[in-house]
């Protein structure tokens, strides 16, 4: 056929069984797929009395100053590399999200130790905090962005985190790769 000749019947009769039934399309426009479902926000309680959540972070730590359009990206050694892109890329589906807009630096703190120990409980390894970008912060620092920076660098069961995809809020979330729980 790739001679420029018009195929004979017979090559059509051949060609229409072999294809098999047709239908016209009325859109040559695909479907977007279905978004898996966001994550269902959980209610974090302070500490228990028993100290299940140990406060281990340090104020004086300084992992650099951020401005509320940085993206943040931390990652512990020994991480396969696949494992980071897809998870830098959202394609881990978070499995529980923490909200802290509208916290104060204490408050956020209790919320992030208490989120991170029942994730880990609750068997979820990928997570989303939202931290926001701070604008309404004094002097146009990030405060809680600039805190959650540290301080998952110093949870030893943060494997890594990074900003989330724009679709997930961007420069104002990170998603959180947590350390599995071992019995």
């Amino acid at each position: 056929m790739g001679s420029g000749k018009k195929p004979t019947d017979e090559e059509i009769d051949l060609f229409r069984r072999s294809v098999g039934p047709v239908r016209t399309l009325t859109s040559d426009r695909v479907a977007p797929a279905s978004r898996s479902r966001p994550p269902r926000p959980r209610p974090v309680r302070a500490a228990d009395a028993d100290g299940t959540h140990i406060d281990t972070f340090s104020d004086m730590f300084d992992a650099g100053k951020v401005t509320p359009e940085d993206r943040l990206y931390f990652a512990r050694p020994g991480l396969q590399q696949r494992l980071l892109q897809r998870f830098r890329r959202g394609q881990l589906a978070a499995g529980d999200e923490l909200d802290m807009h509208g916290m104060s630096a204490a408050q956020a703190r209790i919320a992030v130790l208490a989120f991170i120990d029942e994730c880990r409980a609750h068997g979820s390894r990928c997570v989303r905090i939202i931290h926001g970008k701070g604008y309404g912060s004094a002097h146009d620092a990030p405060v809680l962005k600039n805190r959650l920076n540290s301080w998952l660098r110093q949870h030893h069961d943060v494997l890594a985190f990074s900003s989330a995809t724009q679709r997930d809020g961007g420069a104002g979330a990170v998603y959180v790769l947590l350390r599995a729980q071992h019995d």
